[in-house]
């Protein structure tokens, strides 16, 4: 009688949990772990915290998959590599050739022979997903589309980005063509340290009419940057043999998150998937400021008696995102520029490195608060001799 009642209980509870939205489920030893209440559905995803790297949620995130347009991540991630680097400028100009006009597919609709600026071609790419703006770029970076694709498949390699063939540069469906939830995580994590990407996938629409006698325009793919509270990027993606994909990225009271999809069946469900992913990960995880601007962090010593000295002062703000209850050991260590002669007020002279659980999570520029002159080898003397005398006194 008691173990039918016991088993009437547990049936009651696990319908409750059920309709709740609740998964009760044993999992074997190592296997991935599935948050209570996510249920995603497209066939592939991931939900990562940018800063470290942590992965919060995954599902079949190393199964490959043709990535449509989310291949552009790579396409921007070399070109603002190229940018940031100094190698090409925002303003350069880019000819458009023949083969980058017959581009099929999502198209900025650029003619043979325009000229436009880098900055113009990457609003196409990660507005428009333009394939035409894709292969303009590729071809300007790489001489020819197939160096760049070479380009990127490199970049993969340097990334570990171990379930990645790039045919392409645009996505469109080709043999061989292929990537992971997980590897897009990477190279979309990448991304987000060039944050100049950001005026260009957080736009909603743009029109370019310098030169044209008609105007382009170009509306973002992405609904969720119109939709979604702080989404500003990264790039969707469509193709019949992919189904509907995106690299999702919202910022929310200073925490960042990176959500992926792969092989949704319909745009909204690729969109309710990575809201929800996003949401979970904003409930999860918090930004605490570890250290303020112009803070005083150390007290550094120039002589033994110790009334020498400067006062090392951060010159930025440092935040790190951790999960919200759990107790992180935070520890800071200063690495000053050696060789220095003397130090001069509001001047470099080093770093502080930041660890979160003896890992480093970062560092930030530390400056003097002063003028000061290194002690001498003669000073040196001095002092060892008068420490001596204080003692024998």
């Amino acid at each position: 009688m008691k173990r039918n009642i016991k088993n009437v209980l547990c049936l009651m509870l696990s319908l409750i949990f059920t309709a709740q939205g609740f998964t009760i489920s044993a999992k074997a030893e190592g296997e991935n772990k599935v948050n209570s209440g996510i249920t995603v559905e497209a066939k592939s995803a991931i939900l990562m915290e940018p800063s470290s790297g942590k992965i919060i949620y995954e599902k079949n995130s190393h199964e490959k998959f043709a990535p449509a347009s989310v291949t552009k991540i790579m396409t921007m991630l070399l070109a603002m590599e190229a940018v940031d680097s100094g190698k090409i400028k925002l303003q350069d100009k880019i000819t458009i050739s023949e083969n980058s006009k017959k581009m099929g597919g999502s198209s900025m609709i650029l003619d043979t022979g325009e000229i436009r600026t880098v900055e113009e071609i990457l609003k196409g790419i990660a507005i428009a997903s333009g394939n035409d703006a894709a292969v303009a770029m590729a071809e300007y970076l790489g001489g020819s589309e197939s160096a760049f694709v070479s380009m990127m498949n490199e970049k993969a390699k340097s990334l570990n980005m171990k379930d990645t063939a790039f045919k392409n540069c645009t996505g469109l469906s080709a043999d061989g063509h292929f990537t992971s939830a997980f590897d897009i995580s990477i190279m979309s994590r990448e991304l987000l340290k060039h944050p100049k990407i950001f005026k260009y996938s957080s736009t909603y629409m743009e029109t370019i009419t310098e030169g044209r006698k008609t105007p382009i325009g170009l509306v973002n793919h992405n609904k969720l940057v119109r939709f979604f509270k702080g989404c500003d990027g990264l790039k969707t993606g469509f193709t019949s043999e992919a189904k509907y994909c995106i690299s999702a990225t919202a910022l929310q009271n200073n925490v960042r998150m990176l959500a992926i999809i792969m092989g949704a069946p319909t745009f909204k469900i690729r969109n309710s998937d990575a809201s929800m992913l996003m949401n979970y990960g904003f409930s999860k995880f918090e930004t605490k400021k570890v250290i303020a601007k112009d803070e005083e962090l150390e007290k550094i010593p120039l002589n033994k008696k110790g009334d020498k000295f400067i006062i090392a002062k951060a010159q930025e703000n440092f935040l790190i995102t951790i999960e919200r209850g759990k107790k992180n050991e935070i520890t800071k260590k200063l690495v000053l520029d050696e060789g220095l002669a003397e130090y001069k007020k509001d001047v470099a002279i080093g770093a502080c490195e930041i660890y979160v659980d003896n890992e480093l999570c970062g560092k930030i520029i530390i400056y003097s608060d002063r003028d000061i002159k290194k002690s001498r080898v003669w000073d040196n003397i001095k002092n060892n001799f008068t420490d001596l005398f204080d003692r024998a006194i």
